[in-house]
């Protein structure tokens, strides 16, 4: 069974403009741990944004759960949103609001808007979001804002807002960038926890090759906006790599 399935995908930034993915296709199966790699520049933050639609195409199909969502209207792409948790690069957590606010934002795609304004969550909800800070360490952060919290911490909150989404899809875009060696695998660990606990797929881009190695089952590499590499983890070699980061 697919669950995503990516073909011929293109898109630049103008008509006009240069290339930045270029005829990208790949599949992404249910139990799947996939890693984007590449140099810097080479798209992979890019491929994620166009998968979620918050960048357009400019060719190509993008098939989620079944469904063709390359052309969804607005609302449609909305519902699609709410089963594609993201965890973001530099975290997008609103600082004036409490780590367990930050974390109910993940169900605003199900909540009225009124309700929504008034932080008026159901009680099952509030719940929800507890436990889950709970498993990813933080649960005695719970009215902490994120000011107060380190790199590592801010991380896990955002691993949890897109967990109270009850995601079929996790979009995780370059989680350790900016932390430590030891905090970034301490992070890595907990996304594939949290993925095998809640048989949730993930695609993450990752510039940490090792890694990408280290917890995920198949691997992706971009160069110049090209895919070069499609393969299970255990079957690349080093000079795969080589020819990726042309070493």
């Amino acid at each position: 069974m697919i669950l995503l399935e990516v073909k011929n995908l293109s898109f630049r930034y103008h008509k006009t403009g240069p290339e930045i993915l270029k005829n990208i296709s790949f599949n992404l199966a249910p139990n799947d741990f996939l890693a984007i790699i590449g140099p810097s520049g080479a798209g992979k933050s890019t491929l994620l944004r166009c998968i979620n639609r918050l960048l357009e195409p400019t060719s190509g199909d993008i098939l989620f759960d079944g469904i063709n969502i390359t052309n969804l209207h607005q609302r449609g792409m909305r519902d699609v949103r709410c089963r594609m948790g993201m965890i973001f690069q530099e975290f997008n957590l609103i600082e004036r609001m409490s780590v367990i606010d930050n974390v109910l934002a993940g169900r605003l795609g199900y909540t009225s808007s009124i309700r929504s304004i008034f932080k008026m969550f159901p009680k099952s909800d509030i719940q929800k979001a507890l436990k889950i800070l709970d498993r990813v360490g933080l649960s005695n952060f719970v009215e902490k804002r994120p000011t107060a919290l380190s790199g590592g911490q801010r991380q896990r909150v955002g691993i949890a807002r897109a967990l109270m989404q009850d995601p079929k899809l996790l979009l995780v875009d370059e989680p350790t960038s900016s932390l430590d060696p030891k905090i970034s695998r301490e992070v890595m660990g907990i996304i594939k926890t949290m993925s095998e606990e809640e048989g949730v797929p993930v695609l993450c881009s990752i510039h940490d090759v090792i890694l990408a190695l280290e917890f995920s089952n198949k691997v992706i590499g971009l160069q110049d906006g090209y895919k070069r590499l499609d393969s299970q983890t255990n079957s690349i070699e080093n000079g795969m790599l080589d020819e990726i980061y042309a070493l």
